[in-house]
């Protein structure tokens, strides 16, 4: 899920919100395209994206560079000043091909385009600003000491759990409470959490071949209309309850409560979209977030002596309280470099909607544009040491002057994610509550670290967690 707009502590800042001024795309930003034919490009690909990813990001340094795959010929950047312009740029727009399997899932809200997303974006921007997060988080802290309770008695026993599926389900187990309350029973947060968590894992076929037609049977469809069907069970009764009894103070009632200038509401499919949209965001970018911190936090002792020593000092007796997290600073500039080598949105698609220039290039319209906040996060013009974790990045004094496009794990722009503050927040909760308990450690294959292509950006091969009780 996205952070403030303006420099602060925390790191470098992005732009927010459709309701900010956009500042002028930096036009004189231009340099030749990287060309690359299809007999190269295309088996690297389907061999491992990622690793074919990483290798085009060394060699083009930063330069638009022009894939050819076949059926599309899409332009791949990775520069802040050509991700300003295409994220600040209304004739680049969130549509086309590689969009319409996740719409599928999130429908036209908040993963959509023109009225519906403006719509969307108004009414639920300021529920999700920090000033009101604040007032979810005593509620977002009970629900994760709920979730790792679960875990006590393999603790005891230091039996190991898979690390990325126990993230899924605490965070779908926080996001579950704070969306619905206790308007939702045990055994439909399961059904909801598991059923959104299928709908878009066996959304991997057509993401990857995404000018299939909707008509043509793909692996993964039958799994996902039943997975959409339940979770459209769990969701719309709880729509619906909550106008008939606006009492909760959970977001879900806040959703069907807010109001546009003209005094109107989100109907049921909207509310439905956007709570689908939210949850996936919130789930898979914190859940994978923290996936890759527990990987990094085995592998290098001086996070985890920090982070552990950080916490034990902010903390003490515990538990960890919402209070807390402004003073667990270090444990968030971990995060957040977790989230700049490893972005969860490692791809970000726009198509051209009238004819334009990009980096000095003639673009036309229809034209697919890929950002690659991974690559962005690698160029060595903006990182020092790009491969090297360093949480010191974040501090105010080397966040100083930082390109503000040059870290953009939530995006950037009108379109940046809303549930940045969320997600920093929730995986800040979490990483202090888990090591107020438990020393973990983690047992997982040696490229564990080198990120596996799915929609989201995940872990290679299993790793599992083991927790041993503090006391």
């Amino acid at each position: 899920m996205s952070s403030p707009t303006g420099q602060t502590a925390a790191g470098p800042a992005t732009p927010t919100g459709a309701s900010a001024p956009a500042p002028a795309p930096a036009r004189s930003a231009s340099a030749p395209l990287y060309r690359l034919p299809a007999r190269r490009t295309l088996p690297q690909l389907a061999r491992d994206p990622m690793r074919a990813l990483a290798a085009l990001g060394r060699e083009s340094d930063g330069a638009p560079v022009q894939l050819n795959l076949g059926l599309i010929r899409p332009l791949l950047i990775s520069h802040p000043e050509h991700a300003q312009q295409l994220l600040l740029n209304p004739n680049f727009e969130r549509d086309g091909m590689l969009w319409k399997p996740i719409r599928r899932l999130q429908g036209d809200g908040l993963s959509g385009v023109g009225e519906d997303w403006r719509n969307s974006r108004r009414l639920l921007q300021p529920l999700l600003a920090m000033r009101h997060l604040r007032g979810l988080l005593p509620t977002m802290a009970a629900a994760v000491d709920e979730a790792l309770d679960a875990l006590d008695a393999r603790a005891a026993d230091q039996r190991p759990v898979a690390l990325v599926p126990e993230m899924m389900r605490i965070t779908q187990r926080v996001m579950v409470r704070v969306f619905f309350g206790d308007r939702i029973s045990p055994a439909d947060s399961d059904r909801l959490g598991s059923a959104i968590n299928d709908a878009f894992g066996s959304l991997g076929a057509r993401l990857l071949l995404p000018f299939m037609p909707h008509w043509f049977p793909m692996p993964g469809d039958r799994a996902f209309r039943k997975a959409v069907a339940i979770a459209d069970e769990v969701i719309y009764p709880l729509v619906r309850q909550s106008r008939q009894d606006p009492a909760g103070d959970d977001l879900v009632t806040r959703f069907v409560q807010a109001t546009d200038e003209a005094g109107g509401h989100l109907d049921d499919q909207r509310v439905r979209d956007d709570l689908v949209s939210m949850f996936v965001a919130g789930t898979e970018t914190t859940a994978l977030t923290l996936s890759f911190f527990w990987l990094l936090f085995h592998r290098r002792a001086e996070l985890a002596t920090r982070v552990a020593d950080e916490v034990a000092e902010v903390v003490a007796a515990g538990p960890p309280e919402p209070a807390h997290l402004d003073r667990l600073r270090y444990t968030k500039m971990a995060l957040q470099e977790t989230l700049r080598l490893y972005p969860v949105g490692w791809l970000l698609p726009r198509t051209t909607i009238a004819d334009d220039e990009l980096a000095g290039n003639p673009v036309k319209t229809g034209k697919t544009v890929i950002l690659s906040p991974y690559l962005t996060h690698r160029l060595s013009e903006f990182w020092e040491e790009p491969t090297v974790f360093d949480p010191e990045r974040f501090s105010p004094e080397r966040s100083a002057g930082r390109h503000k496009f040059a870290y953009l794990p939530f995006g950037a722009g009108p379109h940046q994610c809303l549930g940045n503050h969320f997600s920093l927040l929730e995986g800040q909760l979490v990483v202090a509550a888990m090591l107020h308990r438990w020393r973990p450690t983690v047992a997982a294959p040696q490229d564990a670290l080198e990120p596996r292509a799915t929609a989201s950006l995940r872990p290679r091969g299993e790793a599992e967690l083991t927790l041993a009780p503090r006391r």
